[in-house]
């Protein structure tokens, strides 16, 4: 029967590496999901940082941060693929006046779920003049996969998936992200590890 492998959706989960995905960025990586369809995938790694503090990246393109809450924050490395260009993940905002579906900025992608990924500069503008979305991960580039290669990569065990939690994005602390995602599944990184028996 042809017709009952319907596509699987992982738009809005985590992908998290096993143990044996021996990669210098996937290793150990969270990577959210922001979109998922039968042409690939698109998604951004959220427990790697950068060794860029974000008030920083803001200097570089010559805006100051005008945001106390952020100025501890560090940029991401979100993934191989435009490493050179920003990529912010944040909560949904909705200009007044607009539908629901509608986006304050520009270049945004609306993720079923809450959130948005926008690569526009208006969105570092607003954060810039004190302003803009609550919670923010800005990443320097993003990862990518082609048509039916994260399902291969799935079938090869490389990733755990669930669905993703947005407190664990935003609210928990970089170096546990891994172990918490793993959580998400009752799981503990032991429990997967290839080198059981090592302390």
């Amino acid at each position: 029967m042809s017709g009952d492998s319907a596509p699987f959706n992982l738009t809005n989960h985590f992908l998290i590496a096993m143990p044996g995905l021996d990669d210098a960025m996937f290793g150990k990586s969270v990577v959210y999901v922001c979109e998922h369809s039968a042409r690939g995938a698109l998604g951004l790694v959220i427990n790697k940082p950068a060794d860029m503090p974000l008030p920083a990246l803001f200097e570089k393109i010559d805006l100051p941060l005008h945001r106390a809450d952020l100025m501890g924050q560090r940029v991401f490395q979100g993934g191989p693929v435009q490493t050179e260009r920003g990529f912010v993940l944040h909560e949904s905002v909705v200009a007044e006046g607009q539908g629901s579906d509608e986006s304050l900025y520009s270049s945004t992608m609306t993720i079923p779920g809450g959130l948005e990924m926008t690569t526009s500069k208006d969105v570092l503008e607003a954060l810039s003049m004190g302003s803009g979305p609550k919670r923010v991960l800005v990443s320097l580039g993003y990862s990518a996969w082609g048509e039916g290669q994260l399902e291969t990569e799935l079938g090869e065990n490389s990733w755990l998936t669930v669905a993703a939690d947005q407190s664990l994005i935003f609210d928990t602390p970089v170096e546990q992200r891994y172990d918490r995602a793993l959580g998400l599944l009752g799981l503990e990184s032991w429990m997967i590890s290839q080198q059981a028996g090592h302390a």
